[in-house]
């Protein structure tokens, strides 16, 4: 057996040469929404065609990639997601707030997202729709860059210094003025409870976004209502109503969480 000397750096001591490069090839596609061909995506990983190839065959066999008959190119199947949801943390959110973020739809006419962070990026983990035959929603699993949002406000906005530090650090070549403007907030969004404020990406759309903190008094994930004011006079609640019933529910979900609403 080969042995491992002491000065060996810590990452030359677990190499999983196989395993690196299906978790490069997963991490590739998570960001390729048109997928690749199996050319494209050796010489993007800097890897033979071949051992590509292999990968690439476990990958399908085992769901979690498939190849798409009319293009042949390789895309990401919704395994992963599936798999994120059969963990406890996002399944107890789901089983909380599912039913009770309905119902609050469905009372104020306006369509709703759950969502947590993810790798530096805003996860939608829930989303339910109005009755209303005109909603605006955010498509589920979708992952939206954290300085375009209201949630990611929501979700930074109580962490210690150390964690945000570490979560602005995986926000790459993000300009250095968004990056301030979206600091500057997190104040705010501390003393108000919650965010609201207009949208970044669709204009006429408010964006009332609140907590939900865990048992540690941790913020576990945001609940937001993209608010829009109908013309047809079926808007149910004024976003001041609103932003008191989603307050209510969220602090509801973090008191069944273990925090209760002295948590923030």
């Amino acid at each position: 057996m080969t042995d491992i000397s002491d000065d060996t750096p810590e990452t030359d001591k677990y190499r999983a040469p196989a395993l690196s490069k299906g978790l490069d090839i997963l991490e590739l596609l998570a960001s390729e929404p048109n997928g690749k061909s199996q050319v494209e995506i050796a010489k993007q990983l800097g890897r033979t065609t071949p051992e590509i190839f292999r990968m690439l065959m476990v990958l399908c066999q085992r769901g979690y990639v498939e190849q798409r008959a009319e293009d042949d190119r390789y895309h990401l199947t919704t395994r992963m997601f599936e798999l994120a949801h059969r963990h406890p943390p996002i399944r107890r959110l789901n089983s909380l707030a599912g039913e009770a973020m309905q119902r609050l739809a469905n009372e104020v006419n306006q369509s709703m997202h759950m969502s947590i962070l993810h790798g530096g990026r805003v996860l939608v983990i829930a989303q339910v729709d109005c009755p209303d035959n005109n909603i605006t929603s955010v498509r589920l699993g979708a992952e939206i860059p954290l300085l375009d949002t209201a949630s990611g406000r929501v979700l930074a906005a109580w962490m210690e210094p150390h964690a945000l530090d570490d979560l602005m650090a995986h926000l790459g070549d993000e300009p250095v003025a968004k990056r301030q403007v979206f600091l500057d907030d997190l104040s705010g969004t501390r003393a108000e409870g919650c965010c609201q404020a207009d949208s970044l990406t669709i204009a006429g759309v408010v964006n009332i976004s609140a907590p939900i903190f865990d048992f540690s008094g941790k913020v576990a994930a945001a609940i937001t209502i993209p608010f829009i004011r109908r013309l047809t006079g079926t808007s149910y609640a004024s976003e001041a109503d609103c932003r008191a019933k989603l307050l209510a529910l969220t602090n509801d979900i973090s008191r069944r969480l273990g925090a209760g609403a002295t948590s923030r």
